[in-house]
């Protein structure tokens, strides 16, 4: 995907120069989309540390500093950061290939691993930490800001801060002409798609411990901290506009000082604020802060961001989502297929935007137990199985998402279905959430090579 800050609007003025309101707007509508061929994607992966040999305890936040000091001196391709719970992440850089990028984040991976074991610590794949309450990591004005924020709407923010964890794909914005590959194409089918990405790899079923009665309780947070903060614009009219509005009449997280707390404003708008320049006018660096606070499941960044996945067990699990998402949007025959396979569900959505809307939340709540999500996700899969070789996978890679399909797909169940079925059995819950050793996916497949 290519860099939304590198060319373009961006460049047009000065980030402390202070802009009206209709400027930041035709700024947003020039950034958001870039558009041209399909040409490359990337993946962030999330992950929960958790102790190797007994995952219910927590560690502390003296250990997490340390072994993050650590993984700071290790060469990395990818980007390693901290989430505001102490959730690791790694953001590939953008690949030419799916391959590429799935060689990059391993090889990462295992370096990351590797400092972890030392350590007697791990990582864990699961949408929502199973066992431990929000705890805050780390210690910063942005993360003070949006605490207070999103405590406003209830705990569900803590959750997302502190206990969540995704897989995240990123996809270039698409041609700029209509057709399969084309931009409005590609936005639409993200957000009918999304449903059927959260149902197929729900991960998240329990909190404390006990089950919430939501595959992906996860995704059930999401939707909790609201439209304005985590919701996309109406799909109907042109992507570019409806996203600028988006984001205009968004509320505004905080307003930075180079001292002292942030400002909190309740209910405050971003258009609001460029209109009464109170308590001082927004510049074009507040509104790049602005699109950084705000979690869509589908975030233009100049590429697509899909942000609606939850994190996936064994070492290797990140990689079926990745592939199966790039191959139906990349791949011009599966992604006419996946158009197909999504517009008929599209009327449950009520004309509501995601993820607050009746298709989301039944994705989320009963994961492939839906019939039509599961009849959907069928042919999707077998459509990006078709695409694989076409876009360059490797066996191994294609036999994981076989094996998925075959394994959680077909039989109606998702990787939340496991934990439950564990749930009475404490060694085989432990089992399935330890953190992985060893090269194996979860499918008994090293998927990398």
């Amino acid at each position: 995907m290519s860099d939304s800050s590198s060319t373009g609007a961006s460049d047009c003025t000065d980030p402390r120069t202070s802009l009206a309101a209709a400027e930041l707007e035709a700024l947003v509508h020039g950034i958001c989309f870039k558009t041209g061929p399909p040409r490359t994607l990337g993946v962030e992966v999330e992950w929960l540390i958790h102790e190797l040999r007994r995952p219910q305890l927590p560690v502390t936040t003296e250990r997490l500093e340390a072994v993050y000091a650590a993984l700071r001196t290790v060469p990395l391709q990818s980007a390693l950061t901290v989430e505001p719970g102490g959730q690791l992440e790694l953001s590939s850089p953008p690949a030419d290939s799916l391959m590429e990028c799935i060689g990059t984040v391993s090889t990462d991976l295992d370096a990351v691993r590797a400092v972890l074991a030392d350590d007697g610590l791990g990582l864990v794949g699961v949408g929502h930490d199973p066992w431990h309450a929000p705890r805050r990591f780390l210690r910063e004005p942005r993360y003070d800001a949006l605490e207070t924020c999103l405590d406003r709407t209830g705990s569900a923010g803590r959750h997302m801060m502190c206990t969540s964890a995704s897989v995240q794909v990123s996809l270039d914005a698409g041609y700029e002409e209509p057709g399969p590959l084309g931009h409005v194409r590609r936005w639409w089918l993200a957000h009918r798609l999304g449903p059927v990405l959260v149902a197929a790899f729900a991960n998240s079923p329990l909190v404390g411990g006990r089950p919430t009665g939501w595959a992906s309780t996860r995704q059930l947070f999401w939707m909790e901290i609201g439209t304005g903060r985590a919701g996309a614009p109406p799909l109907d009219g042109d992507p570019r506009a409806a996203w600028a509005q988006h984001v205009m009449d968004a509320p505004v997280m905080c307003i930075r000082r180079d001292t002292g707390p942030w400002d909190v404003p309740d209910g405050l708008t971003f258009r609001e604020w460029a209109r009464s320049g109170a308590p001082r006018p927004p510049t074009r660096e507040d509104l790049d802060y602005h699109l950084t606070t705000l979690f869509p499941p589908v975030r233009p960044r100049g590429h697509l961001e899909l942000r609606m996945i939850d994190a996936q067990p064994g070492e290797d699990g990140w990689i079926v989502p990745l592939a199966v998402t790039a191959a139906l949007f990349d791949d011009p025959q599966a992604a006419e297929t996946a158009y197909r396979a999504m517009k008929p569900l599209a009327e449950r959505a009520l004309s509501l935007p995601a993820p607050h809307n009746p298709l989301w939340a039944d994705a989320a709540r009963s994961g492939m137990g839906d019939t039509e999500l599961r009849e959907a996700a069928e042919l999707c899969f077998r459509a990006a199985l078709e695409a694989l070789p076409r876009i360059g996978a490797t066996t191994e890679v294609t036999d994981a998402v076989a094996a998925y399909l075959d394994r959680y797909v077909i039989q109606g169940r998702c990787p939340a279905d496991d934990l439950l079925d564990n749930l009475r059995d404490p060694v085989h819950l432990r089992s399935r959430i330890h953190p992985a050793g060893g090269s194996a996916s979860a499918h008994g497949k090293d998927t990398r090579t």
